[in-house]
């Protein structure tokens, strides 16, 4: 018997720890590295980091190409931190909130060649911790003996593939909940194994699994699902959806929790200060390190097969999330548009969705 965490329990712990501002070891190949995201890390932290080593600043090349510096790279830019700077300039590489008022950031010193394979995995831990995407990162020899005597995760990361697996859901629980829309609805309760935000499957009557579903796959919006905000169409996409499934007497709407295009509310509210500029959606998100959107949509296709179906009318203006599906085995038989809540604030958002992100607006 044994006590040891898995590699997915260790990575939950230093998404945690990223986010509290604590740093992390990460370990590929016998190289190891000190990691600290940039949008938590405190001074005397950044100062215990230097006795380590000279840090560097790793960076998305979305990022990288807004500062005007090179990346040198298709995956990450890894940023020299200058002698006598501190957590201010961190921040000011990492989050481009002032960017307009001071756009003089460099010239940035990046390093080019090498391994940049803990940079990669800095920056993908910051993303799934719903940070901004950057972290510093130090070399370190000897990760065991570091970890053992300073308390910290370590995170070895030698067999992680390029374009890991759906994280494994479980459902927890299922009950009836009588809607607006049908009285016959129930919800039922989906948490991954990683110990990420679980997801959510409202289920309207008893559909056929041997016949395609009507289906939506909806992604978590507090802004417009709950405060019906006006900058999106999400809040009108969710209601329209759920009265169509009740008018059909069937359906399932999947939601969920990727918020703002999987890089989460805070950094959703980043973007739209971007916007409030004079940046598109797409810009913005770029400005923050991002790109166009960061969801995974394998997990409603996981969903889907765990409830047991395995083909919807989907119900979509995304062609992106139709392919996703047929890749992973729910076959689309029909996209059905969903095109609702255009209004004065939000068609610039819409126009942009359409010319810049394939959507069928």
């Amino acid at each position: 018997m044994t006590l040891q965490p898995t590699r997915t329990e260790l990575t939950a712990r230093a998404r945690a720890d990223l986010r509290m501002g604590l740093p992390v070891i990460v370990e590929i190949d016998g190289h190891a590295g000190l990691v600290a995201a940039a949008e938590t890390v405190s001074a005397d932290r950044l100062a215990d980091l230097r006795g380590f080593g000279q840090p560097v600043l790793a960076i998305t090349p979305r990022r990288a190409d807004t500062l005007k510096a090179r990346a040198y790279s298709d995956h990450v830019a890894r940023v020299h931190l200058p002698e006598g700077e501190g957590v201010t300039w961190v921040l000011g590489v990492a989050d481009p909130k002032d960017d307009l008022m001071k756009p003089m950031k460099g010239p940035l010193s990046t390093e080019r060649g090498g391994d940049e394979r803990i940079a990669r995995a800095a920056i993908a831990l910051a993303k799934s911790a719903m940070l901004l995407p950057a972290a510093l990162v130090v070399d370190v020899p000897d990760a065991a003996t570091l970890a053992v005597t300073h308390g910290l995760t370590r995170l070895d990361l030698t067999d992680r593939p390029d374009d890991p697996p759906v994280t494994a859901l479980e459902e927890v629980v299922s009950a009836r909940v009588p809607l607006e829309v049908s009285e016959a609805g129930r919800l039922h309760i989906f948490r991954p194994e990683d110990g990420g935000e679980e997801h959510y499957a409202v289920e309207i009557g008893r559909p056929d699994r041997d016949q395609p579903v009507l289906a939506r796959l909806h992604s978590a919006c507090f802004t417009g699902d709950l405060l019906g905000s006006l900058k999106c169409d999400c809040g009108p996409q969710l209601r329209a959806a759920l009265a169509a499934m009740g008018e059909n007497g069937t359906g399932v709407l999947l939601y969920l929790n990727q918020e703002g295009r999987g890089i989460g509310l805070a950094n959703k509210m980043r973007a739209y200060s971007l916007q409030d500029q004079g940046f598109d959606t797409v810009e913005a998100n770029h400005r923050l390190g991002f790109e166009d959107d960061e969801r995974d949509f394998r997990l409603g296709s996981e969903i889907l097969s765990r409830l047991g179906f395995s083909s919807v009318r989907l119900m979509t203006n995304n062609p992106a999330k139709v392919a996703m599906m047929e890749a992973n085995g729910i076959a689309v038989t029909e996209r059905v548009p969903l095109q609702v809540g255009r209004g004065a604030h939000n068609t610039a958002y819409l126009d942009t969705k359409a010319a810049k992100s394939g959507h069928l607006l």
